[in-house]
């Protein structure tokens, strides 16, 4: 080998070397990192649809990316399938020898992916035909194929329309294919924009079931939704994206504390008649002033009092201080001021309210972008 060939191939080496990043260790739970975001941008012109969006996702995590429409979330999930560039920024992602690469790197080194992005548009083929092409086309084991396409087809309840073609297919079942097809060949990371679109409330408690189940699997998963139900029920942690930016990224539990109001329901069995209304609430409210949260605006209507009462849902809402000692002590008064003639049937701290909480509160809070509209 001439010294010329030896000193190019040193020089490829390095090359490669600098798009492998050590994976961060979560230092929490020890989990490797499977994928970064660094200050990823995305302009259109003058606007900027991505403004500097810095993530770390970690092995086995479920992500919401949540935010209104135009934030930026199918863009950034876009740049992620690398369907259109990033202005600047990089995105990092595992390999399969361990080690985090540039996305711009070779695919074939990368662990692999799945994706559903807006709509699934496939061509004028059977289901069968149309997963047996993705299967094929990411290099998934032809022994494996059939089995692993009547595997999916009979868990999203469409193996009757093996055979069909998709273009007969209602907007739930194409949208049931869409994401057949991003979890087809086993990828450990899968993402998902807005999953639960065009499906009929048991289809998406049957998807709600197989994504819980990939995570028990251990896949990494990223799901953009505007349902927040969905997102709060499935999520390990929320981002929330406005503006082009990441204005949170945590755990709902965390994200909850910089919340100004916490709150809880108490449902009841039977209605609290309008004669006994007002009395109970005012001894409610004067045995929860050391629990309720005194740090709310006096001037919202709504938190005039530390106890609401909903007629027609027969429940109480309770603003409180957040503390989970306070949680105790105010069940312990409701069921004692209630137990003569009333039960509890449900006393909660609901989850899907308090991420609208979050939604709004830090939506709001945020500043307009600059010089992008």
């Amino acid at each position: 080998m001439s010294k010329t060939t030896m000193e190019s191939d040193k020089l490829e080496m390095k090359s490669e070397e600098k798009t492998l990043i050590e994976p961060i260790e979560k230092p929490e739970t020890g989990l490797k990192t499977v994928m970064r975001l660094e200050n990823l941008t995305k302009k259109f012109g003058s606007f900027v649809a991505v403004d500097k969006i810095n993530i770390e996702v970690h092995e086995g995590e479920t992500i919401g990316l949540v935010g209104p429409n135009g934030a930026g979330k199918t863009t950034t999930i876009k740049m992620i399938a690398k369907l259109i560039r990033p202005t600047s920024g990089e995105i990092l992602v595992l390999n399969k020898a361990g080690e985090l690469q540039s996305l711009n790197g070779n695919d074939k080194d990368l662990v692999k992916f799945g994706f559903l992005i807006d709509q699934p548009f496939f061509y004028d083929m059977s289901a069968n035909q149309i997963l047996r092409y993705f299967a094929r086309s990411q290099n998934y084991p032809k022994e494996k194929i059939n089995a692993r396409i009547d595997e999916l087809l009979t868990l999203f309840k469409l193996i009757d329309w093996k055979h069909e073609k998709v273009r007969t297919f209602s907007k739930g079942m194409r949208q049931k294919m869409g994401i057949i097809q991003s979890i087809l060949v086993d990828p450990q990371i899968i993402i998902l924009d807005e999953p639960q679109t065009g499906l009929d409330p048991k289809a998406r408690i049957e998807v709600r079931a197989t994504l819980r189940e990939l995570q028990r699997q251990g896949k990494t998963i990223f799901v953009a939704s505007h349902m927040l139900h969905e997102i709060s029920e499935l999520c390990d942690k929320i981002a929330l994206i406005n503006n082009g930016r990441i204005i949170a990224f945590d755990t709902i539990e965390n994200l909850e504390k910089n919340l100004k109001d916490k709150e809880l329901n108490c449902q009841l069995l039977y209605p609290i008649t309008p004669n006994n209304l007002e009395g109970t609430i005012n001894r409610l409210n004067e045995k929860l002033v050391p629990y309720v949260n005194h740090d709310m605006e006096e001037s919202t209507a709504d938190h005039d009092h530390g106890v609401k009462y909903n007629l027609e849902k027969q429940s109480f809402k309770i603003y409180y201080d957040g503390k989970k000692e306070s949680r105790g002590e105010i069940l312990e008064i409701f069921m004692s001021e209630l137990k003569s003639n009333n039960k509890i049937i449900s006393f909660s701290q609901p989850k899907t309210s308090k991420l609208e909480q979050i939604y709004l509160e830090m939506i709001q809070m945020d500043e307009p972008r600059e010089g992008g509209g």
